[in-house]
């Protein structure tokens, strides 16, 4: 099943883009229109890997969910498309969406 060519960010509503590995965890906000990325988080980054046992459990996802929250509302953007990639809306990256949207993302 391919999902990535039907979901397209613009500058009104960029694509939060994650990836998850065996090991770590990574989101991105993206502007597909101009190709630039507005927002970065990962479970590599000290503020996310700080205090946890793994880096590679819903509770490390929920975590950077969090943070790239807070990175976009910084930055100035609340709206959002959610482009899971190949991934299952479940476990870790319904974690991370969970938290993004606790955090003040909207989609």
């Amino acid at each position: 099943m391919r999902v990535r060519n039907k979901t397209v960010g613009t500058a009104d509503t960029p694509r939060l883009s994650v990836f998850r590995s065996n090991r770590h965890m990574y989101a991105q906000i993206i502007d597909d229109s101009s190709g630039v990325t507005l927002a970065s988080v990962n479970t590599n980054q000290k503020s996310v890997a700080g205090g946890l046992k793994s880096l590679s459990n819903v509770e490390a996802a929920a975590r950077v969910g969090e943070e790239l929250g807070k990175q976009a509302l910084k930055v100035g953007i609340q709206k959002v498309k959610f482009d899971r990639n190949r991934f299952k809306y479940h476990g870790r990256v319904k974690a991370l969406a969970d938290s993004a949207r606790k955090a003040g993302l909207i989609f």
